[in-house]
C-alpha cells in the first residue's frame, strides 16, 4: 500500500508492474499514464501497437488526467433549469457566496430574481460589497 501510494504521488507516464496479483496493482493504482501489467506487457506495446497511445500526460499530470481517448474528443454539454422553489433557495445561497468571494455582480444577479419572483418577501443576503 506505501508503494501505492508513493507512485500515486509520482504519477508516471508509463507504469510497469512486474509482481504477482497484477489485478490487486490494476484495482489500487490511481494516477498514471498507462499502466504495464506483466512481464509479458512492454510500454513499447502500449506506445506502438496494443491500443492505448503514445500521447500521455507528463510531470505527474496523471494524477488528474489520463492518456488521450476518444473521450478528449467529445463534448460535454452541461445545463441548468430552475423552477420558482428552486431559484429561492439556489439565489440566496448564490448571492450569499457571492459576496463572501466578492463578487458583487453575481450577488446582484441572484438578488434581482428573488426580488422579480419574491416581491413580497425579505432576504438577508448580506451586506453589498463597497470598495
Amino acid at each position: 500500500e506505501e508503494v501505492v501510494k508513493i507512485s500515486d504521488e509520482y504519477a508516471a507516464e508509463h507504469l510497469e508492474v512486474q509482481c504477482e496479483d497484477l489485478d490487486w496493482w490494476l484495482d489500487n493504482l490511481t494516477c498514471y499514464g498507462s499502466l504495464f501489467l506483466g512481464e509479458e506487457t512492454t510500454v513499447t506495446f502500449g506506445d506502438k501497437a496494443s491500443g492505448p497511445n503514445h500521447i500521455l500526460p507528463t510531470k505527474a499530470a496523471g494524477r488528474y488526467s489520463g492518456g488521450l481517448s476518444a473521450h478528449k474528443f467529445l463534448k460535454v454539454l452541461t445545463w441548468q433549469r430552475m423552477d420558482k422553489e428552486s431559484t429561492r433557495q439556489i439565489a440566496q445561497a448564490s448571492s450569499r457566496i457571492s459576496r463572501l468571494e466578492g463578487m458583487e455582480g453575481h450577488a446582484r444577479a441572484s438578488d434581482v430574481r428573488l426580488s422579480k419572483y419574491f416581491p413580497d418577501e425579505t432576504f438577508d443576503l448580506g451586506a453589498p460589497v463597497l470598495e
